[in-house]
């Protein structure tokens, strides 16, 4: 499954980020919908969910993230939606880790 969220905050850490397979984090803006997708080996075999997908949290409800190989990209997101298939585009779509 996929969930859908919007950007509320970032930090500048994730601008600076200039190593090749870790540029996506430029991209990432405040206010931006992005996607992220749940599939294993993330997916907890009993629960069928991953952590941190805001399951069970109204759209109100401010999550934080983190970004995997920089701990210092890191910011706040609240959930819009889970669906069946990411529809972001490629550039703002992610995978639970």
């Amino acid at each position: 499954y996929c969930v859908e969220f919007k950007t509320e905050s970032l930090s500048h850490h994730c601008a600076l980020e200039s190593r090749p397979y870790a540029r996506w984090m430029q991209y990432l803006r405040e206010g931006h919908t992005v996607c992220v997708a749940c599939q294993p080996p993330a997916m907890n075999t009993d629960t069928h969910r991953c952590s941190g997908d805001g399951h069970n949290a109204d759209g109100g409800k401010i999550l934080h993230w983190e970004a995997v190989g920089n701990s210092q990209c890191q910011g706040t997101w609240k959930k819009i939606r889970q669906l069946e298939h990411c529809s972001c585009p490629l550039v703002h779509s992610f995978i639970f880790t």
